[in-house]
């Protein structure tokens, strides 16, 4: 029988059933679509090194309570005002480190992606060797909608995604249902949601921590579904045209001609995403996907701290406080971004994201020494 542990009585944000080899997490603030905050990724971290440690542990199971895996970071802290940049940085020291470890991670991780997956939450599942998504499944990186850019290793995630399509979602932001997850290889397995009893309970049963075994398991449940008619995965030859461009005005131009070849709505909203995005943050997205697609899950982590870092700072562009100005405060979705256009952002603007930020108190992000490394010694998901 499962035991339930808790260190904050009934209110804890993230809840631990212990049931033979196998030790399942869940994220328990449901009001807030369990957006992570400081101390569930501080307790998160903290499970995580314990059950490695643990002999008698064989998997992990990561789940969110209510209608969201987990809808991303709880960033309200340091969002608001650019003063508050080095608590922001802290938060996300100890975020890119947790994903680190689960990307780095000797046993094996099962996330139930039965709900939203944004931001932050995709950092907390896609590293994870499997990932069960539902038709309850929402993905999507919206960052450049918040004047900010996919981080907690979406550089390194995006960009092994086939073909373009990684830079597609990356900086439109799509929505991405539990199907296009499968089909992209987001997700590892699609499990029908009233199904998700049964296969947790074959998944505790199990004392292997044999990937292939419990790969068996997952897809004695699962099945491949169908993709939408309207789907951006049957937009492929597109996507792979106009994404693979160097540079983000290419990108917007060679859909506008698309555009006039034939009307198609896909190609319009795609247009309409980019157009209403922080130029900044579309800048230094599509670099730092580009970038991603070179180097490994952390050295990707280690430059999207640095790259953070000036974000929070602000002092080329504070479009991310404008963002969340615009989207959880006054709620008026129009957020003025400056530079408002993207001429008016240089090459050297976009470089200086990427350098050492310029603060006597500041280092780069030191992640821990890992011994699992295999995985990622190819390029692929």
């Amino acid at each position: 029988m499962a035991q339930t542990s808790s260190n904050n009585g009934g209110t804890d944000e993230v809840l631990v059933e212990e049931s033979g080899c196998v030790r399942t997490f869940i994220l328990n603030r449901p009001k807030l679509l369990n957006a992570l905050s400081f101390q569930m990724i501080s307790r998160l971290t903290e499970l995580f090194y314990a059950s490695e440690e643990d002999p008698n542990v064989k998997m992990i199971i990561l789940k969110g309570h209510g209608r969201a895996f987990c809808a991303g970071g709880d960033v309200s802290l340091f969002f608001q005002k650019p003063g508050n940049w080095k608590t922001g940085a802290n938060f996300l020291l100890k975020q890119y480190t947790l994903n680190y470890v689960m990307a780095t991670y000797s046993k094996t991780q099962v996330s139930i992606l039965d709900g939203i997956v944004m931001g932050g939450g995709a950092g907390a599942s896609i590293h994870g060797r499997f990932r069960v998504a539902t038709e309850k499944s929402v993905f999507a990186m919206p960052e450049t909608d918040l004047g900010h850019f996919p981080d907690v290793g979406a550089s390194y995630f995006l960009s092994r995604l086939p073909g373009f399509f990684g830079e597609y979602a990356g900086l439109t932001g799509s929505r991405l249902d539990g199907a296009e997850m499968l089909a992209c290889g987001l997700a590892t397995h699609f499990v029908s949601s009233d199904k998700l009893p049964l296969l947790e309970q074959a998944l505790i049963k199990v004392n292997t921590s044999d990937q292939d075994a419990i790969s068996a398991i997952i897809s004695r449940f699962s099945h491949i579904p169908k993709l939408k008619e309207e789907s951006p995965h049957h937009k492929m030859k597109i996507i792979n045209r106009c994404f693979s461009r160097r540079t983000i005005e290419e990108i917007i131009s060679t859909l506008e001609s698309k555009a006039l070849d034939k009307k198609d709505d896909w190609i319009s909203s795609t247009i309409q995403s980019l157009k209403k995005a922080s130029p900044t943050s579309l800048k230094i997205s599509l670099r730092s996907i580009r970038e991603g697609r070179l180097q490994g899950v952390g050295s990707c982590l280690v430059r999207e701290y640095r790259m953070a870092c000036h974000v929070l700072k602000g002092e080329f562009s504070k479009d991310v406080h404008e963002g969340y100005r615009a989207i959880f405060i006054d709620r008026d979705k129009n957020p003025k971004w400056e530079p408002s256009r993207l001429e008016l952002i240089r090459d050297d603007d976009v470089d200086r994201y990427f350098s050492k930020v310029d603060d006597e108190d500041w280092e780069d992000l030191k992640l821990p020494p890992r011994s699992n490394l295999s995985r990622y010694s190819i390029a692929k998901l």
